[in-house]
């Protein structure tokens, strides 16, 4: 009877062999023939071995032997071992090529069928050769960049507010969420169950809308907010005598807001004149993301109006006014220090901070600013 070749590991074997069983992302061949060599080197016959792998005796005995005649090496597949390729690089290259430098007659990107057609090939060697190459011609990324042309001055007074707000201030984020619709579903739904998530109709119908202007205090996430019928200068005015009332007196109010017409229009700034404590720093424009204020627009809008049913503009206002309510005594943010580093910010910060090269700021009371102390803008 023939005796199994004997194997004998080294240390540094050993822990490679015993790494690749544990793993949880190795291939199940690899871990297989990694238990054979281990089993082998513990003294194991082919066929015992052979019982525990789940493997024929035959596959046991060809990796024992390519082990003890290559090492590590030998337990690796062989080149030239499956299927030889149907399509050379050649018409690889040549498909990509056509996949990213043409359309087709009608229609504005390359479905896998189309492009198959086109090539010759089965739609599903489209599919390996665009997965293989990272290419999704079914996907498209927006974008927006501001055209604003003080967007770094407008970036480094607002990132130096939330970092470094001035002392016996209060910094307040400001804007409205217009439009929000009072909307009643044209059947009930059903509640959620064990292994059904809640319905609700994708028709509905509209019974008016409503304006909510919000001012987020960002050092205590409170909302000082309230619901109006339009979204006009008048109305902002009333929010700003709100807001007035709603402060401490002796603290100036420094306001982040967007550069909506409604912001700037002639009598708000004849209004902010007869009241000095108010500062409003603007931020540049397609810069909604900037605005703090959005934060809590998106947790309200996620958490209470977009499932909800409202049979009046009066319900809707209701719901509104009772989560600023239950939000207020547990707001989004408790007390924080906004002195922290750059490197706990918004990464979408941190990125345009490094591209105007600025992370100190001073505030600027003759300019109501921030100011970066790098020199380079001085």
């Amino acid at each position: 009877m023939r005796k199994a070749i004997p194997i004998a590991l080294t240390p540094e074997e050993t822990g490679k062999l015993a790494t690749i069983v544990r793993s949880a992302v190795a291939t199940v061949r690899d871990v297989q023939r990694a238990r054979i060599v281990l089993l082998a080197a513990a003294g194991k016959e082919n066929q015992e071995i052979a019982g525990q792998v789940g493997l024929s005796v035959k596959s046991v005995s060809l990796w024992r032997r390519r082990f003890a005649q290559q090492r590590l090496a030998g337990l690796q597949d062989q080149a030239g071992r499956g299927r030889k390729r149907t399509h050379g690089p050649e018409k690889v290259e040549e498909i990509i090529t056509a996949t990213l430098t043409t359309t087709p007659k009608n229609a504005t990107h390359w479905s896998t069928r189309a492009m198959a057609k086109q090539a010759g090939v089965g739609q599903a060697t489209i599919s390996r050769i665009w997965s293989a190459h990272q290419i999704k011609p079914h996907l498209v990324r927006t974008f927006k960049l501001s055209r604003d042309p003080h967007f770094a001055e407008k970036l480094r007074d607002v990132v130096g507010l939330y970092l470094n707000p001035p002392e016996h201030a209060l910094l307040l984020s400001v804007d409205e969420k217009s439009g929000i619709q009072a909307l009643d579903r044209s059947q009930p739904g059903l509640p959620l169950k064990k292994g059904r998530c809640g319905t609700m109709t994708h028709d509905y119908k509209r019974h008016g809308t409503t304006t909510l202007f919000a001012a987020l205090n960002v050092l205590e996430g409170k909302v000082i907010g309230t619901c109006m019928n339009r979204h006009r200068h008048q109305e902002f005015l009333k929010f700003l005598r709100l807001i007035d009332r709603s402060t401490p007196k002796e603290l100036d109010l420094h306001l982040i807001a967007d550069n909506y017409a409604t912001h700037k229009h002639k009598k708000v700034k004849e209004w902010l004149v007869r009241h000095p404590r108010f500062h409003v720093h603007f931020i540049p424009t397609s810069s909604s993301w900037l605005n703090a204020v959005e934060r809590f627009f998106a947790e309200l809008t996620q958490k209470r109006l977009r499932r909800e049913v409202f049979r009046s503009v009066v319900d809707l206002i209701t719901a509104i006014n009772a989560y600023l309510e239950e939000q207020n005594p547990n707001p989004l943010s408790g007390p924080k220090r906004l002195t922290k580093s750059l490197r706990n910010l918004n990464p979408c910060i941190q990125m345009l901070l490094m591209v105007v090269n600025c992370e100190t700021y001073h505030y600027d009371a003759d300019s109501n600013t921030y100011r970066c102390q790098n020199e380079l803008f001085q």
